[in-house]
């Protein structure tokens, strides 16, 4: 979904009912790009319920299921769904040549750069993108309060052409000034340098150059090393949500109880596979038994779960095999024990229902698990980090990476530089000392 508003483009929000007589959003609005010409599109199912007096619709309970809308967030996906819609209708005029040389707007070129973008980036890749090129005002799709809309605030009604790097390099000082991080920096430029690389190509709007390139990135600081759990701790995690030490301690009917016990199960199951076998979240949640070998001791890694749709390859662009430590694979043995939800197309971590395993509630979970195991605050990434780390101390760099599906093996290299480390130290030890020294035992040894 795209972020992007195109204020000045009134529309309608309209809640209709298909041929079964489910609620669904449509849109309607007078297209710029299309001369006036009226546009209808679907935004997507309502998360309404039918009044219980037959009169109109009712807001369903519980949290708005990824790919629905309610009324309140209906209005924001519709000026997402009527930028991105202009965009890609004003894109294909420019390339047939039916619109007038005129001055490009930044906001112009970056709704056409996210419209081509989406067609092959990765619902979390287009994420990414969002929150950075938002509408100032744009109201945040959980919780309160609105985004700021930096990007567009600055540049967005300014002709692309007009744009200057001394600009350019003051907006990312205004950056620093308000707090923001080198690394965080670095992104507003790597987004305003992306769009008119974009924008440059002779198919798009042959820019005559890129006022960004003059501007220097922030020097961040070094990439420290990796804080993970080792086996004892993860084990730790485990057993506190296995014996549900996570949970307030309230009444509850026997029917929850039993859904509860299910649940933490899975969950410590789930945090032993991220840990010994280091998947993604993403990969985990996507995990069909039809993905795993038990007897073969091998998991396919081919799909993932990306900003909540399910994606046909996983972060690298490619599928793996990836072998199953013995913890492991105990783990996915207890799990297959289940009374249902195990077969072929079933998800290995799925939800009460059987659907995908939501991932705030998962994350919620793991972090009163980690304190109520009183382990250090580390985020669920370190399970992962974890696996990389400690296969690393006896596997090859290029095993480690296929391990963890690294697409290239320079991002490897932060896991497996404790190991060279100390094989460095051994070589430096052969060059610097006598022989007679080095063979003499070390403090604190017998022979």
């Amino acid at each position: 979904m795209v972020p992007f508003m195109l204020a000045q483009v009134p529309r309608s929000v309209l809640l209709i009912r298909d041929h079964n007589g489910s609620p669904f959003y449509e849109v309607k609005w007078h297209s710029p790009a299309q001369s006036g010409r009226q546009v209808k599109r679907r935004l997507g199912p309502a998360w309404l319920d039918r009044d219980p007096s037959g009169e109109g619709w009712v807001k369903r309970r519980g949290r708005v299921v990824a790919g629905y809308w309610d009324p309140r967030t209906a209005p924001g996906g519709a000026d997402e769904l009527v930028g991105r819609v202009e965009a890609e209708l004003a894109l294909e005029e420019r390339r047939r040549g039916v619109v007038e040389e005129a001055p490009l707007t930044f906001r112009e070129l970056a709704h056409e750069w996210i419209a081509d973008l989406a067609r092959e980036a990765k619902p979390s890749t287009m994420r990414d993108y969002e929150s950075l090129l938002r509408e100032p005002g744009t109201p945040h799709k959980r919780g309160p309060g609105a985004s700021e809309g930096r990007i567009m605030a600055a540049f967005g009604d300014a002709d692309v052409r007009a744009i200057t790097s001394r600009q350019v390099a003051e907006f990312l000082r205004g950056l620093e000034e308000a707090g923001f991080k080198p690394r965080n920096v670095n992104k507003y430029r790597q987004v305003l340098a992306t769009v008119y690389s974009w924008g440059r190509r002779a198919e798009n709007h042959e820019l005559p150059s890129n006022p960004v390139e003059a501007v220097s990135k922030r020097k961040e600081g070094p990439v420290g090393g990796f804080d993970y759990y080792e086996v004892h701790e993860a084990e730790q995690l485990a057993d506190a949500l296995a014996t549900g030490a996570h949970r307030p301690q309230r009444d509850v009917d026997d029917a929850e109880a039993v859904a509860r016990a299910v649940e933490d199960a899975q969950d410590a199951e789930m945090v032993r596979v991220l840990f010994y076998v280091g998947l993604r979240l993403g990969e985990a949640r996507a995990l069909r038994w039809a993905d795993v070998d038990l007897e073969g001791r091998m998991i396919h890694v081919a799909r993932a779960i990306s900003a909540g749709v399910e994606v046909s390859t996983p972060k690298g662009g490619r599928a793996r095999w990836v072998p199953l430590a013995t913890p492991a694979l105990k783990a996915l043995l207890r799990q297959a024990g289940r009374p249902d939800f195990s077969d072929d197309e079933d998800f290995v971590f799925g939800s009460r229902a059987g659907g995908v395993l939501d991932e705030s509630a998962f994350r919620r979970r793991y972090e009163a698990a980690r304190d109520a195991a009183e382990l250090r605050p580390l985020k669920l990434k370190a399970l992962r980090n974890a696996a990389g780390s400690i296969a690393a101390r006896s596997a090859t760099a290029v095993e480690v990476r296929d391990l963890l599906g690294h697409a290239k093996l320079s991002t490897t290299d932060r896991y497996v530089a404790a190991r060279w480390s100390q094989e460095f130290m051994d070589r430096m030890d052969a060059a610097f000392m006598p022989r007679a020294v080095r063979e003499q035992p070390a403090p604190g040894q017998t022979d």
